[in-house]
Parts: C-alpha cells; structure tokens; sequence
C-alpha cells in the first residue's frame, strides 16, 4: 500500500510547481490541464468532480517529485485560496545546510512558526507555513 499527499491549490497550482521547483528542487513527473480532458468526461457540462467548469489551461491533475517523494497537486475548483488546515508535510534533511537551504527557500513569502535551530533530538529543527499556506515541518537526520 503506498499513502500520497494531494494538494489543491485552488486555482495556483502553476505557481505552486514554479515555486517548489526553486525552493526544493521538485520535479514534474506529469501534469494535464482541465483542457486535456475528453470531451465525454461531463466537465463542459460542470457535472465533473470539479463542478463548473474551470479555466481550461489550469491544472487538472500533476504528479510531483520530491527527492523520494511523490506528491499530487491539482488547482481543485479553482475557488481562489486553499486551505491546509490540520497537515504538515515533513522534509527530512541529509545535512544542517541543505536543512538551511530548503528551510530558507520554502519560508520565503511565508510565515516562520519555529524557527530553525538545534534541539535535543536534531541538529537542526523548524516548521513554517510557505506562501501558499502549506506547512511544512524540517528536520535533519539524526542517524547521520
């Protein structure tokens, strides 16, 4: 059995990927567009899982790679902010500076909940909220 995450980014999704890219070097491993969909899915006619319609160049489904990770990210209903209420996404780091470079790259345009710092069970230990609203919890291997 294998357990992803699948994040809506209501209507952002494209930012999003840019975004996650740059700060942690994410990789696409798929992506189709609302447009992609074939005609006899019922999404012209908003009866689709995604209800009206949305713009057709907005991500309909993308897979995304994370390290070992995969992650699903889609725009959702595209109804304008996402909410990521009660999940925290955790990055376990080989080393104190990736920890710092990754840590840094993902707070940019977010909100520091603790900042980075040595503990007694890790060298190095954070949690943020990114822009998007995502929380994200960074922790460097202890075993290392």
């Amino acid at each position: 059995m294998k357990v992803q995450s699948y994040l809506s980014f209501e209507g952002r999704c494209d930012e999003a990927i840019a975004f996650y890219k740059k700060a942690i070097g994410a990789e696409v491993v798929q992506l189709m567009r609302f447009s992609e969909a074939p005609a006899d899915a019922g999404m012209e006619k908003g009866d689709g899982c995604a209800g009206a319609m949305p713009d057709p160049e907005k991500v309909m489904h993308s897979v995304i790679r994370v390290g070992e990770t995969e992650l699903m990210f889609s725009d959702g209903r595209c109804s304008g902010q996402a909410e990521f209420k009660g999940i925290m996404l955790s990055i376990t780091a080989p080393t104190d500076a990736d920890a710092r470079k990754w840590f840094d790259a993902l707070a940019d345009g977010g909100q520091v909940m603790q900042p980075l710092m040595p503990t007694f069970f890790t060298s190095s230990f954070g949690m943020l909220a990114d822009r998007f609203g995502v929380a994200w919890l960074m922790v460097v291997d202890a075993a290392r």
